[in-house]
């Protein structure tokens, strides 16, 4: 199973696409987060911010040299599913650039890249390994837009700042997707919900990691560098048609809460195996708070 988080503050590796709320495990199990990320895939796809859409058409309409394909660099890409999910919303040619530390993960991204735009047009993709936390405005020349998914929330205030800095010095919009939001409504509730989930968020928090409050820490960092920000809800709403995804969470959510407070072992086992009954008998409910964030820096000229 995929670590929830383990990679070191300063470092990108390990980060990306699903880290956030993956089953925790010893990094020797690493080989399961194919697994992982294609079982959230589906539930990602469909909690995305469509909303957010229309403005980055615009943006990417009214880009200099538009006439050309669209570049687009993927961070922490996983799998790719943030490829699958975009390249055929946008009309045109793309290019994409898929960023992630994990040569199978690469492969796999690539293998399954989307080929199509959303009007015919040809999709094709280049891969870059390496670590994120260098990315700079240089890495992003000639970008049309950053994307990236479950990513904001693994990463400290430092990096934050560099992945704005390196956007807007580029003058590339970044659409940043499924960042933990630090809220999570259970149905029936029970009442060790509020206990394990505030273990959970200080463990999001541990070291300089930024966990539910790095949207916030995102929007100041792309407004104090003068790009307008949007932010909208894209919440996982898991029933009984999402039995084993909501499982698994429940696995990774609770067994982050007990490596943060050993001491709940006993108590959150126990609540752990009530739940996981719960939901095999189709009777829970599941809303994991996301955000999804839009950051359009200013156009040349000083437009937005």
């Amino acid at each position: 199973m995929e670590p929830v988080s383990t990679g070191s503050s300063l470092s990108l590796a390990g980060r990306g696409e699903g880290t956030a709320a993956a089953p925790s495990a010893p990094p020797e199990e690493h080989q399961y987060a194919p697994q992982w990320l294609e079982l959230r895939e589906p539930a990602d796809a469909i909690a995305r911010a469509a909303d957010l859409l229309d403005p980055l058409r615009i943006r990417l309409a009214n880009l200099p040299g538009r006439a050309t394909a669209l570049v687009v660099h993927d961070l922490g890409c996983g799998t790719g599913s943030m490829g699958r999910w975009l390249a055929p919303r946008l009309d045109g040619a793309q290019q994409w650039v898929l960023h992630d530390h994990d040569a199978d993960l690469l492969h796999l991204a690539t293998v399954r890249a989307p080929r199509a735009a959303g009007d015919g047009s040809p999709v094709t993709v280049t891969t870059r390994r390496g670590d994120l936390a260098r990315l700079r405005a240089a890495d992003l020349a000639g970008a049309s837009l950053v994307t990236a998914s479950a990513l904001l929330d693994v990463l400290t205030r430092d990096e934050i700042g560099a992945l704005a800095e390196a956007c807007v010095g580029a003058g590339c919009p970044a659409l940043l997707t499924l960042s933990v939001a630090g809220r999570v409504e259970l149905t029936p509730t029970d009442p060790l919900d509020a206990e394990i989930a505030e273990a959970f968020n200080a463990h999001q928090r541990r070291g300089d990691l930024l966990g539910p409050d790095a949207v916030t820490v995102a929007c100041e960092a792309f407004s104090e560098r003068g790009a307008t920000v949007r932010v909208n809800p894209s919440p996982w709403k898991l029933g009984p048609e999402h039995a084993e995804l909501a499982q698994e969470w429940l696995r990774g959510w609770v067994g982050a809460a007990i490596e943060h407070r050993p001491e709940l072992a006993e108590r959150a086992e126990a609540y752990l195996e009530r739940r996981l009954e719960q939901c095999a008998a189709g009777e829970l409910r599941v809303v994991v708070h996301h955000s999804d964030v839009l950051a359009l820096p200013r156009m040349t000229g000083g437009t937005s």
